[in-house]
């Protein structure tokens, strides 16, 4: 996660507590074995390929949790969060890259050090002001970024605050906002769909051109 004034410290706190279970949601395992996401694991894996058919590139995956999208992203690819032990588990599934830990705002990158940033599940998570923030910055260090975030849906709003119960019982206050592709793009100021289906969705927005 991120930097002074992007995710506070609850945040923070609750994706540390997370990694150990974290790969849970994505394989409909603990918490998550019980829940009714019909086509689910289908489109996981179309996702996966999706990701692992982006042209290899210099790639930074901002968030990137434990790996568990990023080790499918192909050229030299560094991971990046906030949470040590995330970093710990990206570590042993990246040997051919690096896992660092480290803020999205400000990114510790110099400018243009990539040429493509990645960020799966972390941008519906910034509030207003926030998202404008953590986009400047991934414009600074790459001309291209990524997007994969959770699609809208008819059971869902556009935005949310969550109550989010992890396996030790502790209950976490999570904001989190739901992408039509066309929307996404709006709010990046352009690019290309690469995935829309029922659960996610996943842009590619080139840094608009300066005059």
């Amino acid at each position: 996660m991120s930097g002074p004034g992007v995710v506070d410290e609850g945040m923070r706190a609750y994706y540390e507590q997370r990694a150990g279970e974290y790969d849970d949601w994505w394989l409909g395992r603990g918490l998550f074995a019980d829940r009714e996401r019909p086509g689910w694991h289908e489109e996981v894996e179309a996702v996966l390929e999706a990701v692992r058919a982006l042209e290899p590139r210099r790639t930074l995956d901002v968030a990137c949790g434990t790996a568990f999208v990023t080790r499918h992203l192909r050229g030299d690819v560094v991971g990046l969060d906030q949470s040590a032990t995330m970093v710990e588990i990206a570590a042993a599934r990246l040997p051919d890259g690096r896992a660092v830990q480290g803020d999205a705002v400000p990114l510790p990158f110099a400018d243009r050090s990539f040429e493509r940033v990645f960020t799966g599940h972390f941008y519906g998570h910034l509030l207003e002001g926030e998202r404008e923030r953590f986009v400047a910055e991934a414009r600074r260090v790459a001309p291209e970024l990524v997007v994969l975030d959770s699609a809208r849906r008819d059971d869902v709003g556009a935005e949310e605050w969550q109550e989010r119960k992890l396996d030790d019982g502790s209950r976490h206050r999570v904001y989190k906002r739901f992408f039509t592709p066309d929307g996404l793009l709006d709010e990046l100021d352009g690019g290309r769909v690469v995935h829309a289906g029922h659960w996610f969705v996943m842009v590619a927005s080139p840094a608009p051109q300066r005059l």
